[in-house]
């Protein structure tokens, strides 16, 4: 039985595009291929098929956890060096449900009111800082904010000596992984060697070592002085049990704090800094938004904001245009099946591309248009739109970053008249693991807004929005 057709260049070919520039490798193979191919990144490794048909991403992630694939942790193991075998991303079966089952409570009901008011807080602060005239890189001043908000939610402070210190190393820590040579060296583990302490996987290992001294630390704080009345998400982790009666370890606490600083912090950092590029790029997509926030009023209710259908619609298209993700979880076959019309073997590795996906003409025509308003003409299922992958590997804090983009734009908006300082197009590129900008996107802050400049009520059709 063969795999799906795939390019026929050496794997070290494929795998130094895939390193590179793997957005435009994806474009060509759909091209070539279609929307089920296979890639040989490495010869002594099983070959990838990558997908973006619908109804097979369906097929697969409706599957795995049932009779025809698996989402095994192993296959995830480009991850492990930064955030441990006990993450709920490492883990595998039972082991990842209990995981999964004992972060959840974090993420739903009155604690997410909770994180609501930290994100106003920070954002309004931290935007703050910049005078009128300025320029600011954006996606620097959006990892701070998200940084400190993740940061609060996770230890509940955000200020502190350890705090500051884990702060700055974690910032250090996420910039050295995001280059070309780090995404090498985690292809090629002949690279991770310290060599006598001066190689750049030495100086890395050195930055992990120094996070996970100070997360340890605060761990064992923690159970030297517990604390009932706290709600940040570390405590609600350290109490929580599972049906055994079991709690978390220091190892497993801090694999899944590390799990929760980097993937809460750097990829909301990025869409958030998308959509406010989108936002100023083009001007009556941004007027429509920040009229339908003003009919809110001066200081509106979260939910009134969450709910907002064209806030909605813009994170959204921010989501599919460049999703930050670029690949599902990997899930792999446990019998013969067919995808597509393609007879897939047992043990294949399948890659769900959901960049592809977003970039189908057939569900989103002009795909490299930013258009939100397609968001509000039809729904998509969450085989067509998945920027948070989908099925049992589904990302534990969508609704908090969900959240917390749409409460950061709207502060931002509501309080800031801002400019783009270069106009022009800025496209994504590789970011370790993730997609991130490919130069600086700088903004210019032109006045502040006041309750005065808000579109009085009765002026705005409110069926516009819906």
């Amino acid at each position: 039985m063969q795999l799906p057709s795939g390019p026929q260049t050496p794997a070290f070919v494929q795998l130094t595009r895939w390193i590179f520039s793997p957005m435009s490798f994806m474009d060509e193979c759909v091209r070539r291929f279609g929307d089920i191919y296979t890639l040989n990144l490495d010869k002594n490794i099983p070959k990838l098929v990558f997908v973006s048909n619908p109804q097979a991403l369906q097929q697969i992630l409706t599957q795995d956890t049932r009779a025809d694939f698996h989402a095994p942790g192993d296959r995830n193991g480009l991850l492990k060096s930064l955030l441990g075998d006990n993450s709920v991303i490492s883990l595998s079966g039972v082991q990842h449900q209990r995981q999964r089952q004992l972060m959840m409570p974090p993420f739903h009901g009155d604690r997410m009111r909770t994180y609501s008011q930290v994100i106003n807080q920070v954002t309004t602060e931290t935007l703050a800082q910049v005078q009128i005239g300025q320029t600011f890189d954006v996606r620097k001043t959006t990892q701070a904010i998200t940084l400190r908000v993740i940061m609060q939610a996770v230890f509940g402070v955000d200020r502190g000596e350890r705090a500051e210190q884990l702060a700055h190393l974690l910032s250090e820590l996420l910039d050295r992984s995001s280059s070309p040579l780090s995404v090498s060296m985690l292809y090629f583990p002949i690279l991770q060697q310290e060599w006598g302490g001066i190689s750049p996987w030495a100086i890395q290992m050195r930055v992990q070592r120094a996070v996970d001294a100070l997360i340890y630390a605060e761990i064992a704080e923690r159970r030297t002085h517990p604390d009932l009345s706290r709600t940040d998400i570390l405590s609600l982790l350290m109490a929580a049990q599972d049906e055994a009666g079991e709690s978390m370890t220091d190892v497993e606490l801090r694999d899944e704090l590390m799990t929760l600083l980097v993937a809460g912090h750097e990829t909301t950092a990025t869409a958030l800094a998308w959509a406010l590029y989108w936002l100023h790029k083009l001007p009556a997509v941004r007027d429509k938004l920040v009229a339908e926030l003003d009919l809110l009023g001066v200081d509106p209710d979260v939910n009134a904001i969450v709910k907002a259908p064209y806030l909605e619609a813009v994170c959204n298209e921010t989501l599919r245009i460049y999703p930050v993700a670029m690949l599902t979880m990997p899930r792999v076959s446990l019998k013969s099946v067919t995808l597509a019309g393609r007879e897939i073997p047992p043990e294949t590795t399948i890659l769900g591309s959901i960049y592809s996906t977003h970039q189908r003409s057939d569900l989103y025509p002009q795909p490299q248009e930013f258009r939100p308003e397609r968001f509000l003409e039809r729904k998509f299922s969450t085989f067509e739109f998945l920027p948070f992958g989908s099925g049992a590997r589904r990302c534990i804090g969508s609704a908090f970053a969900m959240m917390e983009l749409k409460l950061s734009l709207a502060k931002i908006l509501s309080r800031w008249e801002l400019e783009l300082g270069d106009k022009r197009d800025i496209h994504p590129k590789r970011r370790g693991l993730v997609t991130a900008p490919e130069r600086p996107i700088q903004l210019l802050v032109k006045s502040h807004r006041s309750a005065i400049d808000l579109h009085p009520v009765q002026a705005i059709d409110r069926g516009a929005f819906a």
